[in-house]
Parts: C-alpha cells; structure tokens; sequence
C-alpha cells in the first residue's frame, strides 16, 4: 500500500534545500570564473554606430569598425565584442592581421566557444544535409560550407568516403584538431585531407598547409553526379579537388546542348563538356590553361564512354583563345564562361570587373543570333547585382540585346545564410542573344 507524501518540511529539509543551492551557485560561478579565465580581459570594443551590421546578424567586424581591443589577444582567440556602451554583441574568433578582424561564432552571451560548441555545429550541417536528401550515392558534397553553417572559414567537401579539409581563417585554425577529430567520429571517413592553400589563409596571415590528416587517400578517387563519372583530384586540383558547387548548373547545361557547337570556357576537368556531350551537343571545344587538368578531362571522356570525335581539347590562355577565335570568325550556338576568382574581396572588385567584362565581351562576339551564353563569377567581391551590371555593359559594347533566361547560384549543399550576402559568391546568369536588334 502506497503513503502518500507529508508536505511537512523539517529543519533538515530546509538546510538540505539551501545545501543544494549553494552547490549551484557556487558550480554556476565556477562556470563564471572559467570563462573569465579563458578571455582574461581581453575584448573588442566597437565605435560609436558600428555595432548595427552585429544587430543584423552579419558575422565579420571590420578593422575600421573597432575602437579599441582590451587585453593582449593573440590571433585566434575567443573574445567578446561589446558596443561602445559596453553592451555585448557577440563571440567572436580574433584576427589582429586580417582586414576582417572578427569572426563571429556566436550571439548568445552564455555560449562556451569549446569542443561541444563544435560539436553541435558540425552535427548540425551534417543533419541539415540528410534532412534535406542532398548526399547521392557516390557522389560529391558538401558537408560544411563555413560562414553559412555557423563554422567561419571551415570547408568540408566529401568525395565517397574522403573528407577534404579547408580552413581558411585564424579562429577556425586554432580548432582544427578539434573539427579533425570530431569530423573522424561523426563521418567515420576512410581518410582526412587537407587542403589549407586557399588564397583567404594569405589574407588571414597564415601559411599553407596541405598532406593526409588521418587515414589513407585513394589513388584513383573518383564521384558519381547524375550518372556521369568523374576523376577527383584532391591533392592538386583547384579547389578540394572537383567544383561541387556547379552541379545543378550542368545539369542545366545538358538539358540545353542538343544540336549546339558549344565552347566552354576554363573547362578545368570537363564538367560542364561532358553534360553538353551527353545531352547530344553537335561539338564541343574546350579550352583550359592547364595540361594536367585537360588530361583528366579527356580520361573523363573515355571513362564515360562519350563520343570523342565530337570534343576538342585545348591547353590555352582563354583570353588569347577567345581573340583567336574571334579573328577566325568562329561563331557557337553555346557559350560557357566560367573562369577562376578574379575578386576574393571587395577591395579587388574594380580591377575584377575588367577582367570580367573583357570576357563576356569576347564571349558576345562569338555567339551566334538566338546563342546561349552560360556565364558565370565566383567572386566574393563581385555582388550579383554588380556582376549583371558588367555583363550588361560586355552586351552593350559586342552591340548585341541579350535576354536573361535564368539566374544562377551554388547547389543547395551550399546554403546562403541570409544575413550574410558576401556567402553568395557564384552568380550566374543565362542569357539568350537575340536574333534580331
């Protein structure tokens, strides 16, 4: 027989009761103190108005907008960011030798920056993937794309079960033992490779760093997307080894070359000339500066049996290329412009936009009436507004009306955070010359 219970509390009730509270406070000071031990008093300290970009959510402080850091930080620490009334605004990772001197990891005042923060984030862009079904057998993903997924200047690319490692910034370096570690539990890949030799560790003040973190890397690594076959180069090629984020894009093109004389631009292993191939292009040339990566391209056409008397190879400056090709009088049904970064900030954007209009001017002047041009930026520093301003003014020049068709971005397995616009860094745009001006 159950008795019920009395609601009489005695004396050692109430001293337990008080017992247990002290034991929390002095547990949740303990937490204080440690946090405080961790940051010391160092913090950064913004001007007068420079917090609002923060209130927005928008997660870098620029140099020019700090009044003052407090303590003797070194690169890579955690530091609060207050207002210039001592209002607290976020976590951040320090960086004294970047333009971007804060990274923002956190907005929560009573978030701890350690290894179970890096946890949950990874857990998370990991869960995001497979809620939303983007992993395809085989193929190629991207499993953390930095900014976007809470982890600035953290990239992770997947390639079956190879992880290719990215770090691009101060605070992320000083916990990549940490992500290592925690990517090794969470994916249990055959093998971790590094690929810190992106031109953003150059700004962030670090020095490159590639080679093998754990396990063994493949010798012939290659990917499945929509059932062609792709050579991956993890070790030299540009990037993590292959362009994941143009996927849908040339599933596009595909659906598009039937019948066309295509010509793509900075064609590196062939992606976009093997869509065209497969999807019944009349020919395509493809040009690339790179012998090595030309290679790979024509070992990709064999691999997928493709008809090879319909493509051509060429190892050329595409600039020089295209003006060649331009005083033949060549002409194609299907443009492709998709060339390296030209801006990796916006302090490179005017010298970028000649560069890019140079391009698309070119790439006007050989299309034929009714031609599809493909063209794209991978820019960081070319905002998509600036870039179809560019692209409007090669059209002008080439005297040729252009239509755009669709506008383009990355796959979904690199998500925009919306707060931050400088993540949308491909923009593309179809465009339909037409036939009549």
């Amino acid at each position: 027989m159950s008795r019920a219970r009395s609601t009489h509390r005695s004396p050692n009730d109430f001293r337990r009761q008080r017992s247990a509270k002290a034991v929390a406070d002095v547990t949740q000071h303990r937490s204080v103190v440690a946090v405080v031990n961790r940051i010391g008093m160092a913090q950064i300290r913004l001007k007068e108005g420079r917090e609002k970009s923060l209130l927005r959510r928008h997660p870098w402080v620029f140099s020019g907008a700090i009044e003052s850091v407090e303590g003797a930080p070194v690169s890579g620490d955690t530091l609060p960011v207050h207002d210039a009334s001592g209002n607290f605004l976020a976590w951040a990772a320090y960086n004294a030798s970047s333009q971007i001197s804060a990274r923002v990891w956190s907005w929560r005042a009573e978030e701890v920056i350690d290894a179970e923060f890096f946890r949950r984030r990874i857990h998370d862009a990991l869960a995001m993937r497979r809620a939303l079904q983007l992993s395809t057998r085989g193929g190629g993903l991207r499993l953390i794309h930095a900014e976007s997924d809470g982890l600035p200047g953290l990239i992770v690319d997947q390639y079956q079960d190879v992880l290719v490692l990215q770090i691009g910034s101060a605070g992320m370096e000083r916990w990549r033992d940490i992500c290592v570690e925690l990517l090794q539990e969470l994916c249990n890949p055959a093998c971790i490779y590094e690929r810190s030799d992106s031109d953003s560790r150059t700004l962030e003040g670090l020095t490159l760093r590639c080679g093998v973190l754990r396990g063994a890397l493949p010798e012939n690594l290659q990917l499945v997307e929509h059932g062609l076959r792709f050579k991956v180069d993890v070790v030299a090629g540009q990037k993590t080894g292959f362009f994941l984020d143009q996927r849908l894009n040339r599933a596009l093109t595909e659906t598009l070359s039937h019948g066309r004389e295509v010509l793509n631009c900075f064609c590196y292993t062939g992606g976009f000339s093997l869509y065209a191939l497969r999807g019944g292009a009349k020919s395509v040339l493809s040009i690339d500066a790179s012998a090595d990566a030309l290679r790979i391209a024509a070992e990709n056409l064999a691999l997928n049996g493709l008809d090879a008397t319909r493509a051509e190879w060429l190892c050329a400056d595409v600039f020089q290329a295209l003006r060649k090709l331009r005083d033949q009088g060549r002409s194609f049904d299907l443009i492709i412009l998709d060339p390296p970064k030209f801006a990796p900030t916006a302090a490179f954007a005017e010298k970028a936009a000649r560069g890019y209009k140079d391009i698309n001017l070119l790439g006007f002047k050989l299309l034929r009436k009714g031609g599809l041009l493909f063209t794209y930026s991978c820019s960081g520093g070319i905002s998509a507004d600036l870039f179809q301003k560019i692209v409007a003014g090669a059209a002008l020049d080439a005297g040729v009306d252009a239509q755009i068709i669709d506008q383009l971005q990355a796959s979904a397995d690199h998500p925009l955070l919306l707060s931050f616009p400088e993540g949308a860094y491909l923009k593309g745009l179809v465009l339909r010359v037409q036939a009549a001006n």
